[in-house]
């Protein structure tokens, strides 16, 4: 199962070079836009995942977002 976790841990961090790639790419582009670009990528991400799992995986996935985000601002109150 470690071995498992490990391949699973690595396909997470390869898409999430891939995903910061191109997020900084389209700020860049957006210029003045930055963080409607920002905001839109993740409406469009979410929807693309909606189709290719389940609305119920959605919900699952971004609950789980949350507590990560409500636990950064916990442990770096001074980064809001």
């Amino acid at each position: 199962m470690s071995d498992e976790n490990s391949q699973m841990e690595a396909f997470y961090e390869k898409a999430a070079d891939i995903a910061n790639k191109h997020l900084v790419m389209a700020l860049e582009e957006g210029d003045a836009l930055g963080n409607l670009v920002g905001l839109m990528m993740i409406e469009v991400a979410v929807n693309a995942f909606a189709d290719a799992t389940s609305r119920e995986d959605v919900v699952r996935l971004l609950k789980d977002l949350v507590v990560q985000i409500e636990q950064d601002i916990k442990e770096n109150p001074e980064d809001d």
